[in-house]
């Protein structure tokens, strides 16, 4: 299916979206529910190459029931792609030649600064932001695709 917008995202009922905030050195990851409203932090990864990151991600693709991946865009403040936004997009263009699985690109301009204050808005410790903020953007990013979703219905 390729890289899609997310108006031309059809998915069969019961399928769920797998979101991703794509670090440097982890991958947040979350889950939507099946009805494709509520998005989930889910776990984080390691980061690494792409080969070995894949496989890991098809083995929580089957289990799950995902049919699509949202992946954050880290656009600038502008909107242009800088160095972050690029690989989010070489990340999208290796899946989709290896997957049928549709991508889609969400922008998350300052998602990992309001999953941060949040976190320290609720008086969580450094050590444990750090062990959650990954899959909390990850879901603050699905979740934008989800609302825009249902508002596309």
């Amino acid at each position: 299916m390729g890289v899609v917008p997310l108006e031309e995202l059809s998915l069969p009922p019961g399928l769920r979206l797998l979101g991703l905030d794509l670090g440097e050195k982890t991958i947040g990851l979350a889950l939507s529910d099946r009805l494709l409203s509520v998005a989930s932090p889910y776990k984080t990864l390691k980061r690494g190459k792409f080969s070995a990151d894949a496989p890991i991600l098809d083995h929580i693709i089957s289990v799950e029931g995902v049919g699509g991946l949202v992946v954050g865009l880290p656009l600038n403040m502008d909107g242009s792609d800088g160095p972050s936004a690029q690989s989010a997009r070489a990340f999208g263009r290796n899946w989709v030649a290896r997957s049928p699985l549709p991508v889609i690109f969400q922008d998350e301009r300052l998602s990992t600064s309001a999953v941060t204050r949040t976190l320290l808005e609720a008086d969580t410790s450094r050590r444990r932001r750090d062990e959650v903020v990954d899959k909390m953007a990850a879901a603050y990013i699905l979740q934008g695709a989800l609302d825009r979703l249902r508002n596309l219905r």
